[in-house]
């Protein structure tokens, strides 16, 4: 008898189940135990792997989604690149809305993957009719056959990682977690994955990390929108000039803000340090874990887990790019984070 041949089907079957890896260096001088949940390790290199085949497969489910329909989406990248992804496995076509902030590498990366891309100026009101958001939303009326994920208002963006990525961190930790914290963007990655933790224990601390220029933090203190919160940043997919309804601001404890220098920084501190080679919101999560260290707020026992959701391969022309570092005034040609390369002649 032939032995059966160990393959999966397709690319979709890997998503989900990525590893717990223990932060050992970069973590040396802080009190607690800390271990970085990297979301590198689905398929599409992000957490957004697991919405992009939720939210569509809810769709198939339901008869929203039929063969040969198009899906419109609004994106910083990496929600793009995951609904490519799958739209190419299951036969969709797919048009994405991204953000000029976007790396030009993400960008590439969505027109590699067949997508029908639309760059759209990033400092602009969320309601311009130039912002990303409302492209999609023209797009998706004028597309017959198509489905508007709309990733910022979908409750099925929480569900999502409630029902992956939240029992996974549970299990991986044996329910020993004692604080999740993770960048917000959409919210829906700290949302899911908060709201199943606090149903297992309601001691867990679920903290945000938000950006300079962002509304979010003082949306959680005061339940109002500031709109003089509002100013331009470069961190991608971390923050919101609006409030999403994808954000259980409820199940969040609290909000810590970020720089986009610092987060740049620890970033490459990350791959300098624990050889893990993580996106520019895995730089503003660990950033965000620093500062509230030197706030007291882990202990000896803490059990810390940080969400890194991307790959830093995603940003080669950014914030692993000494000469952009430089434009930005975050790094110069003597800094410690900057190593030389030596041509041979």
């Amino acid at each position: 008898m032939k032995e059966t041949i160990k393959a999966n089907n397709n690319i979709l079957e890997l998503i989900g189940d990525t590893p717990l890896i223990k932060l050992n260096r970069i973590t040396e001088s802080l009190k607690g135990n800390f271990y970085a949940k990297v979301e590198a390790f689905n398929p599409g290199h992000s957490s957004k792997d697991r919405i992009a085949l939720y939210i569509l497969e809810q769709a198939e489910k339901k008869g929203i989604l039929k063969p040969g329909d198009t899906i419109v989406e609004t994106t910083s990248g990496n929600t793009g690149f995951s609904i490519a992804m799958v739209s190419i496995v299951k036969g969709y076509k797919c048009i994405l809305a991204v953000s000029s902030k976007s790396s030009k590498d993400k960008i590439d990366m969505l027109r590699t993957m067949g997508a029908e891309v639309h760059v759209c100026p990033a400092h602009v009101p969320a309601d311009d009719a130039r912002s990303y958001y409302e492209v999609a939303k023209r797009i998706h009326l004028e597309t017959p056959g198509s489905v508007y994920i709309n990733q910022y208002f979908n409750e099925l963006n929480i569900d999502a990682h409630y029902h992956t990525t939240g029992p996974e961190i549970w299990n991986q930790t044996s329910g020993q977690i004692t604080h999740l914290v993770a960048c917000s963007g959409t919210g829906g990655t700290i949302s899911g994955i908060g709201r199943f933790l606090k149903e297992q224990n309601p001691n867990i601390q679920i903290l945000g990390i938000d950006a300079y220029g962002s509304v979010l933090q003082k949306y959680h203190q005061t339940r109002e929108f500031d709109k003089n919160e509002i100013y331009p940043y470069r961190i991608e997919g971390l923050g919101k000039n609006l409030i999403p309804t994808a954000t259980d601001f409820d199940t969040i404890d609290s909000f810590t803000k970020v720089t986009d220098e610092s987060s740049a920084l620890t970033a490459r501190e990350i791959a300098k340090t624990e050889g893990l080679f993580v996106g520019y919101t895995s730089g503003a999560a660990m950033q965000g874990v620093k500062q509230l260290a030197e706030d007291e707020t882990f202990d000896e026992n803490s059990n810390v887990v940080i969400l890194f959701p991307d790959h830093g391969s995603r940003y080669m022309s950014k914030i692993y790019s000494d000469e952009w570092m430089e434009q930005q005034g975050f790094m110069d040609e003597n800094s410690e984070v900057s190593v030389a390369v030596n041509y041979i002649k």
